[in-house]
Parts: C-alpha cells; structure tokens; sequence
C-alpha cells in the first residue's frame, strides 16, 4: 500500500468535502497457481498483494451520493433510488452495483461522499475491480454500521460484478481481496467457499509480475467456449463438475469427445492436483517444486486449454532460460495479462532488464516489470 496514495486521497477528500474520512484499503490480487479451475468447483491458490484501492468515504446530508475517481480525475454523483448499470459506466458501474446489490436484499445505504485511487496495474490481471468493490461495501458496512460479515460482503461485490458490469465471474477474486492474510496465500476450495492460509517462505526468491500490456479480443469467447466443454464432459461423466473427475475417469470417455476437449479436460483435472501439491510443497518447504509445478500450470494451459498467447509464451521461455528465475506461468484467464515468476534476490534487477530487452525486440512495445508481496486483505487504515 503506497502512503503517497493514501495521503493524496484523504487530502483531496478533505479538500472536497471538509470533513475527515474514514480510510479503507482494499488489496488486488495474483493467483499463485490454479486458472480455470474456480469454475470447475476445484481448487486456487489466490493471495492479496500490496497493491490495491484506497477509499476515503464520509456520510453527506444531501439527496445524492458524490464519488470521485482521483486517478481518472472524473465525477460522478447518484441518488439511491432505482440504481441500475449504466451503458458503457466503466467504474462507476462498480461502485452503482455495490449500493443496488445492497438494496435488493434489504440494506438501505443513506448518502455519502467518497474519493478513491489505486496503484494496481491496469490490464494486469490482478482484480482491480473486485478490489473497488470490496472497498465500497467494506466502507459502507463501516460507515453506516450495517452489521454485514465478510462473506455476506464479498457476494454484494460479486453481484454487482455480474448484474452491473455484465462480468459472470466467479467468487475467488472477491474472496482474496478481502480475506488475504499477510505474507500468505490462500488455498481455496471454490466449492465450499472455504481456505487455508498457507505461510509462504519464498527463501531467497521473490514474486515478480511481467505485464504483457496487450489482451487479444478471444478473450471472452474462448472462456465462454472452455466453460461449456467443461460443462459438457462433466455431465458425459455423471458429475457435478470436473473436480470430481479423476484422469481414469476422462479415459473412460475419451473416444466420446475430440481431442482438444479432452486435453482441455485433462488440464483442469492436472491443474487441481497441482494446486493441492503447491500447497503441500509450501509446507515441506521445497522451493524447488514450487517453480517446477509453475512451469507444469503453464505448459498446460499454453498446449492443452490453449489459453496463452505468443507475448505470455514468449516470457515464460525467456524465464525458462535464465538461471535466476525458477518458474514462471501465465496467470489469470489467458490472451494476455501477465506472468507470475519466482526469481532470484540477487538477480531480480538482472533478469528485468534482460527480459524487458528482449520483450521490445521481439514485439516493438514494451513490457511492465512490478515486484508484489503477499498482504493483508480490506481493512481499516490510519
């Protein structure tokens, strides 16, 4: 979390409104490992970073709710009544969805003021929007003492995602915004909507994220079209979803669908296991198979659920090649977006550069090189 940030949103808060806010920061988030398993019920190992959205919030006694998105530089003011998404409203869809979504199970919000900026990278795949709308319902449950838990307040993000940014998303980017523990990732069963915190010691290794900064237009369909295959097969195998299938049971079925579903298939069931053997490897303390099934989760939805793209596949083998990084893979929903590398200490700065090099030569633009920890979720700041 930036303190310049945070100064220059309660600074422009108070400014605006002359009174003094109540402060909340929200974190974004990476997904250590586990990608388009959430919505096969299975398993991810999600983690709240130090990066995220600051929010200053104070009630006002007029008729109309007043927000303004300090980085945008933009305005935006509404009453509570009859809320509903705006064409193409961008942001303030988010923060409209949070009150609407509040509404409709019965929480009337009274008017308020609010300022918020963010340092999370735009397009980088780590949950900006889940994080505003953390902020918003956290604020508020806050502000206004609406006696909400954090599970009843992540659904209100989740809804407002759906029902007023059009995003069918599931509950894990939500889920790690607000319940992240510090220097920790969570394993989370998408199931139950239940996790484990598991104490990461990277060693001598820290986590670095390489932005592409592009996202091919697949991206929307081919999630769609993913979803059904699995959606098809689990039913072809009397299933609930694929977490209950095992490889036996795909082999069983597997002159009954094409080549590509099955590889699509066999990669959720892989990676399912791969995010229970993260999670094992973390507590046995071996950093060597932490970056060993990073490379294994990428290879599998590069060349099996065929979700990568040339920018992602072109990083990962430059971390492939160099001694200082010991895995890489593509995190998030695929065709761009960034990879997640566990990399050396001593050879960070080393590696950033020659991968930042290499980036522009072969694609003529440039990369984003960000360094993150593992942080606490939404919550209250001084």
């Amino acid at each position: 979390m930036s303190k310049k940030i945070v100064k220059k949103v309660s600074q422009s808060f108070k400014d605006q409104f002359k009174t003094k806010p109540l402060l909340v920061f929200s974190p974004g988030r990476i997904n250590l490992i586990g990608d388009h398993t959430d919505y096969n019920e299975g398993f991810v190992f999600p983690a709240a970073v130090n990066k995220g959205i600051v929010l200053a919030i104070g009630k006002n006694d007029t008729k109309s709710c007043k927000t303004y998105a300090l980085n945008k530089k933009e305005f935006y003011e509404f009453e509570t009544k009859n809320i509903k998404p705006l064409p193409n409203g961008g942001w303030r869809n988010y923060v409209l969805g949070v009150v609407g979504e509040l509404s409709q199970i019965g929480v009337k919000v009274d008017t308020f003021n609010a300022v918020f900026a963010g340092d999370i990278p735009a397009g980088a795949g780590m949950s900006s929007s889940a994080a505003l709308e953390n902020s918003f319902v956290y604020g508020l449950n806050e502000l206004f003492d609406l006696g909400l838990s954090k599970d009843e307040m992540i659904l209100i993000s989740q809804k407002a995602e759906h029902n007023f940014a059009g995003v069918k998303c599931g509950i894990m980017d939500q889920y790690a915004s607000m319940f992240g523990v510090k220097n920790s990732a969570l394993l989370l069963d998408c199931r139950t909507v239940e996790s484990k915190p598991y104490n990461i010691d990277f060693e001598g290794y820290r986590l670095m994220l390489v932005n592409t900064n592009v996202k091919h237009d697949l991206s929307e369909s081919a999630y769609n079209d993913r979803r059904a295959v699995c959606e098809k097969v689990s039913a072809l195998l009397g299933v609930n979803a694929l977490r209950d299938a095992t490889k036996k049971d795909l082999y069983t079925i597997e002159s009954d669908i094409s080549k590509e579903d099955f590889q699509k298939v066999l990669y959720v069931i892989n990676e399912n296991e791969r995010v229970q053997q993260f999670s094992e490897a973390i507590q046995k303390k071996n950093i060597t198979a932490l970056g060993r099934l990073l490379n294994e989760s990428h290879e599998g939805l590069s060349n099996k659920y065929k979700v990568s793209c040339k920018e992602l596949d072109f990083l990962v083998e430059q971390a492939k090649e160099n001694s200082n990084v010991l895995g890489s893979r593509m995190m998030g929903g695929g065709f761009g977006g960034c990879t997640i590398n566990l990399v050396r200490k001593e050879g960070f700065k080393e590696f950033k550069k020659d991968v930042s090099k290499k980036f522009k030569k072969e694609f003529k633009k440039k990369c984003s090189v960000y360094s993150v920890k593992l942080s606490k979720g939404t919550r209250i700041i001084n």
